[in-house]
């Protein structure tokens, strides 16, 4: 099968995605947290512009439309499994959002069999928004909180628990999450007919 260029990006963020996740993890390696925003921030780059290029060529694909959500969630999973990791992110934020994705998942393969498609809510792209910038931001406070560490200790001691600001920002992810897959599930039950 030959791709196309949206296609081959969205493959090359799934590529990407466990690059991110063991820099980040990579206790040894200095400023971590800067190279791995700047990997996550590609990664998410791709994800505008292979929509984009997609839309203009008229190059969108069956294997596009079901492999670009499933590469969203395998990066931003990806970015929360190193968040808990890192004690930075409740494990009941990545329960919430796990189990929503793999609901949603499921419905839009229901769907599908049915020959239906159900489009994404605002809740449910302000919650894609808000996972990617929240996790840019917590990726550039660690930076910061790791300079201020290493070189201005005094500066350091007196800043907030990172853990509480992280957490605070994806509890807002989380919540967005339970509301966007609420309305999604509940506009589902006006498309499909859950008795065949």
């Amino acid at each position: 099968m030959k791709l196309n260029t949206p296609n081959k990006l969205t493959i090359a963020r799934m590529i990407i995605s466990p690059l991110f996740l063991a820099v980040i993890l990579w206790d040894s390696l200095p400023h971590r947290f800067l190279l791995a925003l700047v990997i996550f921030s590609v990664a998410s780059i791709t994800d505008a512009i292979d929509g984009k290029l997609a839309r203009k060529y008229n190059q969108i694909t069956n294997f596009g439309k079901l492999l670009d959500p499933i590469a969203d969630k395998v990066l931003t999973t990806a970015a929360l499994l190193a968040f808990m990791k890192l004690g930075l992110c409740n494990i009941w934020i990545v329960m919430i959002v796990l189990t929503r994705e793999f609901a949603i998942a499921s419905i839009r393969m229901i769907a599908a069999s049915n020959g239906v498609v159900i489009p994404a809510n605002i809740w449910g792209k302000l919650k894609t928004v808000s996972q990617m910038v929240f996790t840019v931001l917590i990726m550039f406070l660690c930076e910061v909180y790791y300079i201020l560490e290493h070189s201005f200790a005094e500066v350091f001691s007196k800043m907030p628990s990172l853990s509480i600001i992280s957490n605070s920002l994806l509890w807002i992810t989380a919540i967005l999450t339970i509301i966007s897959g609420v309305i999604y599930i509940k506009d589902s039950k006006n498309s499909i007919d859950y008795s065949k």
